[in-house]
């Protein structure tokens, strides 16, 4: 895979979910997410981006956007970038066919999310994520956000789970410390944070990175507080970190990706329009985030 890898951070240290870019009228626009890719990774410090993640509005986008969108920002950054596809859906066998059209497509590894609505038993997990990592020679990331799925990954389940020899990281979104510590302390799995208020604190416990979604503004940044955090330089880490916290909460006032593609639009970087059943963000919301990332100092924007 392209970018700096080792065994503790197999996909770099920087990643973000990438949005999926749309012209005005609601279609895929393939051009702009080459560009916004390249913005990311030349420009902000990325190792890797995520595509086809929630952050992509995967649930919105048919199996056709997805391969298409996917092949096109490997052919923008894949010789220089690690390109990991968003598999996961609450039906096994629609991921393993996901997983599948991906790696033709060229990707470099898979994430899969835990099924949501339908709440599968731990022992059901466990099945799915094998499932999805038998059905290609992939690396892959498991994907622990149960406020959105409704299900958490148990430690115990976690453990069984990375027995799987292409099940190598976590994205971890679960919001619990304690539970993150246990299983890092319990598995050789890479671990990557998957919410960005607790970046900082993840990488404190062994984090190897981030799967970001305000990477989009800050990636270089927060490679910045992450290689001062591995220097031993934890004031200049936290002082980093305090610096964006702004930015944390502006992101996060609405839905991630609605809140991303207007501080995308702002910079005049390819955005677009999200989907139904998500809302653009509001004139009132866009003028409140620009004053949070103006008060977390991203460059373009001013108080």
């Amino acid at each position: 895979m392209p970018g700096p890898q080792s065994d503790r951070a197999p996909f770099g240290v920087m990643l973000s979910a990438m949005v999926s870019p749309f012209h005005a009228d609601g279609s895929l626009d393939l051009d702009g997410a080459q560009r916004l890719a390249a913005h990311l990774v030349d420009n902000l410090a990325h190792d890797g981006l995520v595509i086809n993640g929630t952050t992509g509005e995967s649930p919105t986008k048919t199996d056709e956007e997805d391969v298409a969108i996917l092949r096109a920002v490997v052919e923008a950054v894949g010789d220089r970038a690690t390109i990991i596809a968003g598999v996961g859906t609450n039906d096994t066998a629609h991921s393993v066919n996901a997983a599948r059209a991906a790696a033709h497509a060229g990707a470099h590894a898979l994430m899969a999310v835990t099924p949501y609505y339908n709440r599968p038993p731990q022992e059901g997990l466990v099945a799915h994520f094998h499932a999805i990592a038998d059905a290609t020679h992939l690396p892959m990331i498991t994907y622990d956000i149960p406020k959105r799925t409704g299900t958490a990954i148990e430690t115990e389940t976690l453990v069984r789970i990375a027995e799987h020899p292409r099940i190598v990281a976590n994205k971890d979104a679960k919001g619990d410390l304690e539970a993150s510590q246990w299983a890092m302390a319990r598995t050789d799995l890479a671990w990557y944070s998957g919410d960005d208020a607790l970046n900082l604190p993840l990488l404190a416990l062994g984090a190897a990175g981030m799967i970001s979604v305000v990477g989009h503004v800050v990636g270089d940044r927060l490679v910045a507080m992450a290689n001062a955090y591995e220097a031993g330089d934890v004031v200049g880490a936290r002082e980093i970190n305090a610096s964006l916290l702004p930015v944390y909460t502006g992101m996060f006032r609405a839905q991630g990706v609605v809140m991303t593609k207007a501080a995308l639009a702002d910079l005049g970087l390819p955005s677009g329009p999200v989907r139904l059943p998500l809302l653009n963000a509001t004139e009132d919301q866009r003028a409140q985030l620009r004053r949070d990332l103006a008060a977390g100092g991203v460059a373009g924007f001013t108080a």
